[in-house]
């Protein structure tokens, strides 16, 4: 067709009104063709000319940079796309004349947080450079795929390890602190012995050293018990049940140590959830521990929100804080065994929150900016027999 088109220009001053017309019905019909072609591609497509005007921007492009509107050949590429980091990307790599393959940026597409991946090259035609192209992947859920499998792969490394662990530490824990013990009886009945004239230095010192020693003792049991919990195959006693009133009573159990941390909970909890089957000790241990954390990331106070809603065969239950957030580099390695960015953190809890989230065949992601907060987000899916059937008049009612 665009042959066809080309012939047609060359005898154009020879074309009778009514071929004229034919020729611009045929033109409108193949832009109208590439310009579906490229709405309906999976990924987005900018066009700009040499001076960097946009020319093209197709329906994914639009969408994902939230380009509202933009007039065609007059504003550079970089004014009508409202996010700073990739304009600011834009504008340099383009005014400089780069190549940048998959430049990776994280923006909000509707109230969500996606990751983007965007390469800027030159458009080129009759061996010359006639203007830029840039291309825009949604790679959210690649990237998650990819952490997930990570964190699968490293917890079934970490199985083979755990019969290793419990013998080669937690035995030998065990008879240190018997030992300690002992020796504790043998110093109480020195000092029972001085009871007249008061223990000495030395007894008094010793006995300190041992209190030392039994809370490294009880620390190192902890995390070799957070170890092998995170390991071995969980046994989850899955129960229907109301998940906002176990939320409510949840936050009542809370409700003194968040008060003393000047950190206030509100509750935003849907009416006429559905009942869902999850174990109530394990859910406790999971929701317990994200609070944990929000609570110590606001160390100075701030808010803690709880959500729940139901969304597309599943129920949501979100937690979000006001503390410092999370660096951008971390967030990808959060639910990896071992990984903490606290001072004596052992790695293990949101661990264990993945994996007991995993066992109630849900999923768990967390978004976060520092400075900004942190939001964990649980979906958990409706038993079958809870599902609401969709009447004849929804499915014809248009969307």
């Amino acid at each position: 067709m665009r042959q066809f088109i080309k012939r047609a220009l060359q005898k154009i001053d020879k074309l009778s009104p009514g071929q004229f017309r034919d020729l611009l019905v045929s033109s409108s019909e193949e832009i109208d063709r590439l310009e579906t072609a490229l709405d309906s591609l999976p990924g987005g497509i900018l066009v700009c000319d040499t001076g960097h005007k946009l020319i093209l921007a197709n329906k994914f492009a639009r969408r994902f940079l939230s380009i509202v509107s933009y007039e065609q050949d007059k504003e550079s590429i970089w004014s009508v796309i409202p996010d700073e980091m990739v304009a600011e990307f834009l504008a340099l790599t383009l005014l400089s004349g780069d190549k940048v393959d998959e430049r990776e940026f994280s923006v909000e597409v509707l109230g969500k947080e996606r990751l983007l991946s965007i390469s800027v090259l030159p458009m080129v035609q009759d061996y010359q450079v006639s203007g830029s192209l840039v291309l825009v992947s949604d790679i959210t859920e690649q990237r998650s795929r990819e952490a997930k499998m990570r964190r699968m792969e490293t917890l079934a490394s970490l199985t083979t390890l755990a019969a290793g662990v419990a013998h080669e530490i937690k035995n030998p824990l065990g008879s240190i602190s018997i030992h300690v013990q002992l020796i504790q009886k043998i110093i109480d009945k020195a000092k029972t012995n001085h009871k007249g004239s008061g223990p000495d230095e030395q007894v008094r010192t010793v006995d300190k050293y041992l209190k030392v020693v039994n809370e490294e003792i009880d620390r190192l049991n902890s995390i070799v018990v957070d170890f092998l919990f995170a390991v071995r195959p969980m046994n989850a006693d899955l129960k229907r049940g109301n998940i906002n009133a176990f939320i409510s009573e949840l936050v009542k159990f809370v409700s003194f140590e968040l008060k003393e941390a000047n950190i206030r909970c509100v509750l935003n909890l849907a009416d006429n959830l559905p009942p869902l089957d999850f174990d109530v000790s394990l859910m406790k241990q999971a929701l317990l521990n994200l609070i944990n954390n929000a609570a110590a990331a606001m160390s100075g106070g701030g808010e803690l929100s709880i959500t729940t809603e139901e969304a597309e065969g599943e129920v949501w239950i979100t937690i979000a804080d006001t503390g410092t957030g999370i660096p951008e580099d971390c967030l990808s390695k959060i639910f990896e065994p071992y990984f903490t960015t606290k001072k004596n953190g052992t790695g293990l809890g949101l661990t264990l929150v993945f994996k007991i989230i995993k066992e109630h065949r849900g999923e768990i992601s967390v978004r976060s900016r520092e400075g900004e907060g942190s939001v964990f987000a649980i979906s958990l899916p409706i038993p079958q027999t809870s599902r609401r059937l969709i009447t004849y008049n929804e499915v014809m009612e248009p969307t």
